[in-house]
């Protein structure tokens, strides 16, 4: 019974697993980068960025029968562009292909070139790739720093790099060990609720719905970003209460606890933790003491 749930849940997994490129050249004669995350199942999450800006441009779609399309999307979820690749291999060096203004038919031509490939297995090792992410801030934008050992699966985040947007001027370097999530392992807020842009980078996931992450704050007098003492499962931040709020989730829902938190020194400061446990006589969950 065992061995046929972990041969369930293996098969599930490698049904879902995801691998990131990178590709760097011309929308007509404009310099672009594209990152693919692309899925077994042929659902691929992308986005790219024109060089000269470096602001990010989500474009999902999807791989079948050699045909990559992806969707520009407007501000409603309606179709703006298609940026489609015909005769298109996972392991090609050269990608070509057209993007296409849904409304006018416009199209120009595309041409790009793998920079970064980030996959799985075993047998892959590698240090130091780097793959940038869709999260941005007004003037700056990030990469991830990925490295790999033979004994593990899947890669690790070890850093991020922080840039300037429009001139790429490197900004900051920060070290860490994350789980790798692809191209949306930054989020981009005001933790500290200061008004200041800071920014997480997303850290594990967990047994149920939990997930942690490690969040940076801005120091306005430096310019530069620290690590805080933020911690907890699955977080919450609202602006306008400014307040924190956590949510915990175990034993397949039998237990579960909801935390408040203010900010005080940028530390977190616990106003009110409610702690619940699932009675089967009753069959509903029922407030217990914390631990």
């Amino acid at each position: 019974m065992k061995r046929h749930i972990f041969l369930v849940l293996f098969l599930f997994l490698l049904n879902n697993l995801s691998a990131q490129t990178s590709y760097s050249g011309y929308i007509d004669k404009y310099p672009i980068e594209l990152v693919t995350d692309s899925y077994s199942d042929g659902v691929v999450r992308a986005f790219y960025v024109y060089t000269k800006y470096d602001n990010p441009i989500k474009s999902d779609g999807y791989f079948k029968n050699n045909k990559l399309t992806l969707e520009e999307k407007d501000d409603s979820g309606k179709t703006k562009a298609t940026l489609i690749f015909k005769n298109c291999k996972a392991e090609s060096a050269n990608l070509e292909g057209t993007w296409k203004d849904t409304k006018t038919n416009n199209e120009l031509r595309i041409t790009l070139t793998k920079t970064t490939d980030i996959n799985y297995g075993d047998s892959i090792e590698w240090l130091d790739k780097e793959l940038l992410q869709c999260a941005t801030m007004k003037d700056k934008y990030f990469k991830i720093v990925i490295s790999k050992v033979k004994e593990d699966f899947f890669g690790k985040v070890t850093g991020v790099k922080i840039f300037e947007k429009k001139t790429d001027r490197f900004l900051q370097e920060l070290k860490m060990e994350c789980q790798l999530r692809s191209i949306e392992n930054i989020g981009v807020d005001d933790y500290n609720f200061d008004g200041y842009e800071d920014f997480s980078v997303f850290e594990s996931s967990y047994a149920g719905p939990n997930t942690s992450s490690i969040y940076f704050l801005f120091d306005p007098k430096t310019g530069k970003y620290f690590k805080s003492t933020f911690e907890g499962t699955s977080l919450e931040f609202d602006k306008k209460k400014k307040r924190i709020y956590e949510s915990n989730q175990c034993c397949a829902g039998k237990y579960s606890s909801q935390a408040e938190y203010k900010v005080v020194n940028n530390k977190m400061v616990l106003i009110k933790k409610s702690c619940y446990e699932y009675n089967e006589k009753t069959e509903d969950l029922e407030k217990v003491k914390c631990e």
